[in-house]
């Protein structure tokens, strides 16, 4: 993304660095033996990087899954307070995407793809089913979307009031985002949706 870095107060996101530290990390983590590298943090050239440092690791078979259009959500909120990775300082909106910037997105998912991703996503999924249709689209590669934790949250909190057959929602939902164009869907419904349609 072609922003400046971002301070705050007395912190600041170091790109370059970033990048050094992620190649890094990708190729300890496919030595260990990991199965795709999923970079989520938004930095500048981050697949390239990943690629390179794979590449010239001889780990030329390990794939990419960028998280290309990853927005500035607030359907995050229950992933973090469970996780306790709410931000302490500012918010993450200096480096995550306008939620109301479709073309925006689509620029970065081609970079993406330029600098070498195998896998690109979405996330989130429900409120940015335009998008997902939009790349799938415009790109010939395996196309990933993440129903996150929020998107997740509200059907369980609506079925556990009684305000919907939960099931029933749950399908639904993931067919909306199979039909947007996902080709993989990352999902906390994962188990009770193979259940459902085994």
């Amino acid at each position: 993304m072609a922003h400046p870095p971002a301070a705050t107060g007395e912190y600041e996101i170091v790109n370059d660095a970033t990048l050094e530290l992620l190649a890094r990390t990708s190729v300890s983590l496919a030595r260990a033996g990991v199965d795709i590298v999923a970079p989520s943090d938004m930095m500048d050239g981050r697949v390239a990087a990943i690629r390179k440092a794979l590449d010239e690791a001889g780990l030329t078979n390990t794939p990419i899954l960028s998280y290309a259009a990853k927005f500035a959500s607030g359907f995050y909120g229950p992933f973090r307070e469970a996780a306790d990775s709410t931000p302490q300082f500012g918010d993450r909106r200096s480096y995550q995407m306008d939620p109301g910037n479709l073309r925006e997105a689509l620029r970065e998912i081609e970079l993406d793809i330029e600098e070498g991703a195998d896998i690109i996503m979405v996330k989130p999924a429900l409120p940015y089913l335009d998008v997902i249709a939009a790349a799938r689209e415009r790109f010939d590669v395996p196309l990933a979307a993440y129903q996150v934790s929020g998107e997740y949250a509200m059907i369980e909190a609506a079925a556990r009031n009684g305000w919907i057959d939960r099931d029933r929602v749950m399908i639904e939902s993931l067919l909306a985002i199979r039909r947007a164009g996902a080709s993989i869907i990352l999902t906390y419904h994962a188990k009770d949706a193979a259940r459902l349609l085994a």
